[in-house]
Formats: structure tokens, C-alpha cells, sequence
């Protein structure tokens, strides 16, 4: 299945060049045992600051998503993770950047919540309570609800 392009704030004006680079992102969709799931808000001074999204960041050079998750988690929340199961990914044209999101489903980690960036978070269920929430991270609320229904 071919998930279309998700364009966000399309009135907005971007770099229509063909060679427009795809940002790769690491992300980890935390689900505790009792069933909730992780949403950290975007810090000051970031775009899309004070948005609700699923924690994670960018893939450095030679860095699998697996690795990034692991060390972007250290980083912004404190948390070291067990297995990160590859899950789903979606494109996301956003003004500021082409992303191509990697989704993880985590299970199992390790430490105390630390919001390293100033972030705030929440142990949500859908429907979920933060407002506003990342276009980008709508998705894989669509997607949990679908598989809470089958």
C-alpha cells in the first residue's frame, strides 16, 4: 500500500525543487503495559513549538533509525529503550522540511522521564487530551484507533 504524502499548512509556501532533501526521522511510539502511549510537546524555540507529537529526531550520517531513536531518546527524555520494532512510516511535507517519519513501536525501556528540552509530556489513550497535536503525528493516532478496532 502506497500512503499518499501527508501536506501540511499546503498555503503555505515551501522549496518546490525537485531536489528538495527528505529529512529521516526517528520515532518512538511508547506504549506502557496498561496500554498508553508517550506524547512529548514540541520545545520553545522549535517549529511547530508547543505541539503534541511522539518523541524522537532526526537520523545523523550513518545512523540506522534504530540507533537514532536510541540516542535522541537518551537525549530528550532521559530513557533507554529496548527493542524498537519498525512499525509504519509516512512522508510528511511540511513548509520548512520534506520528512520521511520512521515509526517504532517500544515496549520496554529503562530510566526516569527527564524532559531535557524544556518539553512537557503525557501518558495518553485516544482519544487523546493534548491539543494541539503535530499534523505528522495524527496518523499514527488514525493508525492505533484501526488496530484497537480489529
Amino acid at each position: 500500500m502506497n500512503d499518499p504524502v501527508l501536506v501540511v499548512d499546503a498555503e503555505r509556501t515551501r522549496d518546490a525543487s525537485p531536489e528538495r532533501p527528505i529529512v529521516d526521522v526517528a520515532v518512538g511510539v511508547l506504549i506502557a503495559p496498561g496500554g498508553e502511549f508517550l506524547l512529548t510537546s514540541r520545545p520553545e524555540g522549535k517549529v511547530y513549538a508547543g505541539y503534541w507529537e511522539f518523541p524522537g529526531g532526526k537520523l545523523e550520517a550513518g545512523e540506522t533509525v534504530e540507533q537514532a531513536l536510541r540516542r535522541e531518546l537518551i537525549e530528550e527524555i532521559g530513557l533507554t529503550i529496548g527493542a524498537a520494532l519498525p512499525w509504519r512510516e509516512k512522508l510528511v511535507d511540511y513548509p520548512h522540511a520534506l520528512v520521511r517519519l520512521h515509526f517504532c513501536k517500544v515496549h520496554d525501556w529503562s530510566g526516569e522521564l527527564q524532559m531535557h528540552e524544556g518539553q512537557a509530556f503525557a501518558w495518553e489513550r485516544l482519544p487523546v487530551r493534548c491539543s494541539p497535536v503535530l499534523p505528522g503525528t495524527v496518523p499514527v493516532l488514525e493508525w492505533l484507533m484501526e488496530e484497537q478496532v480489529t
